[in-house]
């Protein structure tokens, strides 16, 4: 009964904050990137949110499970790529557009944007599938008589309705509440599961030894197997960008940055530690379960309904992002740019709720192909990792690349993760042939192309240069 009561009262408040946020949206920016009105304290949350979702629940604690403390290298991917993150966060905000492919066509041209909007719906519809899957999880978990399968489609409906009503201002919100809550309860639960499996050096004892070692038994490339894709797509992350673009000023989306750096590597790092020391308690048939099951069953009651409440909010949120963007990418970067360019506020509005519908379904059908979240989600971090966070870094920080480079680089990342991936027979993780050719490419083919005129790259340099 507490379980059910804590999950209605957090339904409740997400209702409640979507409701009020979709009263308020007049407009396309509203809808987009929430008036530009974000402060950095909602910033903070809305990004540490919108980052850790079933990736972290479900693949971090899958990977926790396997491997002990060796699965930090994945998150340590996200803490690397948010050093990159603090150098451009307020010329992204500069920029102020819409969607990461607003960045390709600014710096590259229309072709650049159209494929950079295939592979962000390619990589985020698998994102938005496997929070669902993880959704359905927490639900069976709580109500027994309430399969995964039929769980998971309860959360799709409910994450479509959701995102469809209120867009950016919404997500933001959610993710405020969803934030302090989250990072609130985690604090709570380590020391007193800790506590509940009778300290570190039990929990040692139940384990194996490379459960503590820096790599324990994955090679160096299987570890930064996980690195690396989480790196890229963080780096190249369109929800991130959005979110720069819907902060107050440029101060706050830096302000953001430095506050998401402190909150993510702590809550990642006790969600890990927290699947290490439920490992040490329970066994599952369903390693990905690991988190929610050890919420259920080794924390006191009260704690561990909030905590399922966080996980099930958290897994909300994440889904809301991950739909929400490529809803966006295609009404923005595709219908509004090349089917109907003199669209009416209403219609583009109308618009972008049916296809949040649309891409919505789509997700759900994906989340029932697959079972591992943990390779559901490095195949969706090495599509978007590989194929755009190269051309998006170049935007910043090389202007030599020219337009045929990024181009190729793009169609090379996005072609050879699919293709490796549904061939199926190589034991070589995705991310090196893909990223491989996409940067080798975006190099050899700026150096033999023209340069680009000083009017495509300016832009995102201005700032450097005054300071220099």
């Amino acid at each position: 009964m507490t379980y059910a009561i804590v999950l209605g009262l957090v339904v409740v408040t997400l209702l409640g904050v979507t409701i009020a946020k979709t009263l308020q949206v007049r407009s396309r920016a509203d809808y987009l990137v929430a008036g530009r009105k974000l402060p950095w304290g909602v910033l903070v949350f809305t990004l540490l949110s919108s980052w850790i979702g079933a990736g972290s629940l479900f693949a971090g604690a899958e990977n926790a499970y396997r491997n002990g403390f060796a699965a930090l290298w994945q998150p340590a991917g996200g803490w690397l790529g948010l050093i990159v993150i603090a150098l451009i966060a307020g010329r992204a905000r500069r920029f102020a557009q819409f969607t990461v492919p607003d960045l390709l066509e600014a710096r590259y041209n229309p072709l650049a944007r159209i494929l950079g909007t295939v592979a962000t719906v390619v990589s985020y519809t698998v994102i938005a599938s496997y929070q669902f899957k993880g959704g359905g999880d927490v639900l069976h978990l709580i109500f027994p008589d309430v399969d995964r399968t039929t769980g998971m489609f309860i959360i799709g409906v409910f994450v479509i309705v959701f995102t469809a009503a209120a867009g950016m201002a919404s997500v933001a919100y959610l993710d405020l509440v969803i934030g302090i809550l989250v990072t609130s309860i985690v604090l709570v639960s380590v020391p007193l599961l800790l506590a509940r499996a009778g300290g570190w050096g039990q929990v040692m004892s139940r384990l194996p030894p490379a459960h503590f070692e820096l790599l324990g038994d994955l090679t160096l490339t299987q570890a930064l197997g996980f690195t690396l894709p989480t790196m890229l797509l963080l780096i190249g992350n369109q929800p991130m960008y959005q979110k720069f673009f819907s902060a107050r000023s440029e101060r706050d989306a830096r302000l953001a940055v430095y506050g998401w750096i402190v909150g993510t590597v702590l809550l990642e790092t006790l969600l890990v530690m927290f699947a290490v020391i439920g490992s040490s308690l329970f066994h599952t048939a369903n390693p990905r379960e690991i988190t929610p099951l050890t919420a259920r069953l080794g924390l006191p009651p009260l704690v561990g309904a909030i905590l399922l409440g966080g996980i099930f909010a958290k897994v909300i949120s994440t889904a809301n992002n991950y739909l929400f963007s490529p809803a966006t990418n295609l009404i923005h970067d595709v219908y509004e740019r090349f089917i109907n360019r003199h669209a009416s506020e209403r219609r583009s509005l109308v618009i972008s709720r049916l296809v949040v519908v649309l891409l919505g379904i789509f997700a759900l059908l994906q989340a029932t192909t697959f079972e591992s979240i943990l390779k559901a989600a490095l195949y969706a971090y090495t599509v978007y990792g590989a194929a755009v966070t190269p051309s998006v870094l170049a935007v910043f920080f090389w202007k030599r690349t020219t337009t045929p480079a990024a181009i190729v680089s793009i169609l090379l990342g996005t072609v050879i993760t699919i293709g490796w991936n549904a061939a199926g027979i190589f034991r070589l993780d995705a991310i090196y042939p893909a990223l491989a050719a996409s940067l080798i490419s975006l190099v050899l083919v700026s150096l033999l192309t023209p340069p680009p005129p000083a009017g495509k790259w300016k832009p995102f340099f201005e700032e450097q240069e005054v300071k220099a």
